[in-house]
């Protein structure tokens, strides 16, 4: 059979990705779209590609579940990182981490652990959460249309090096009512980030000179892949050094 024109042009970009490890897809396809990618292709082009691994996708809602209207639903609650993850999460997912914030939705044999712990905690993206667990596994993150700057992952260093400097007090925080897809509900008490001016990006060359990050286009489209423990490994350092470091110059 033949593949696909998305897997034509996906499947060259994924080589160093182990097909039994993680893969993190942050997502912004209306570039590729209007060529005629379909967003349904590019997720079984990834599905397929990582057969024996693991497919993630973030499904963030904090613009919608706020401390005025607490109520997440596992199921009914779509997402606003675009139409690629929400079409994941709706067709192709098995599960999606329980937070009134930063869920992920995900497939494969470790998805159901991975995605276990994230109600854990207080913070957007804890030692709990998903993108902590991965740092056990063989993970890429790759970002369709967009950079670094859409990376939930570096939330993970902040959190634990300057957790004061970059998440609201816990004081401030509100209690969210989480229910599953079995029907059951979670308490969540969380916090919110501040509103900073980060600069992500700054981290892109750095890796890229350590051949741990790459960049290009399919068709106009940027896209960037990372190693996620190379990436995580590099901005654990530079907040350790300074825990500014992930914030921008003004």
């Amino acid at each position: 059979m033949a593949r696909s024109r998305e897997a034509d042009a996906f499947l060259p970009i994924l080589k160093d990705v182990p097909r039994d490890g993680v893969l993190i897809v942050h997502s912004a396809i209306g570039t590729l779209s209007r060529q005629g990618f379909r967003a349904e292709g590019m997720i079984e082009a990834f599905v397929d590609y990582m057969a024996g691994g693991n497919v993630f996708m973030p499904t963030m809602t904090w613009r919608t579940v706020r401390p005025d209207h607490p109520i997440w639903d596992e199921i009914g609650t779509p997402s606003h990182t675009g139409v690629l993850s929400e079409i994941f999460r709706t067709r192709y997912a098995t599960g999606r981490s329980i937070h009134p914030t930063h869920s992920a939705a995900g497939l494969g044999p470790a998805a159901n652990a991975l995605l276990s712990r994230h109600h854990i905690g207080t913070t957007p993206v804890s030692e709990n959460s998903p993108y902590a667990l991965m740092r056990d596994y063989d993970a890429y993150v790759l970002m369709i249309g967009c950079g670094l700057e859409t990376c939930t992952a570096i939330h993970l260093p902040e959190e634990t090096i300057a957790v004061d400097l970059y998440v609201r007090p816990y004081e401030s925080g509100a209690l969210y009512q989480c229910r599953d897809r079995r029907g059951t509900v979670h308490e969540v008490w969380a916090r919110r980030h501040w509103s900073l001016n980060r600069n992500f990006p700054k981290f892109a060359a750095p890796l890229a000179a350590q051949g741990r990050l790459k960049t290009a286009e399919i068709l106009g489209c940027p896209y960037t892949i990372v190693s996620l423990r190379a990436l995580l490994r590099h901005v654990f350092a530079s907040l350790i050094a300074d825990p500014r470091a992930t914030l921008g110059d003004n």
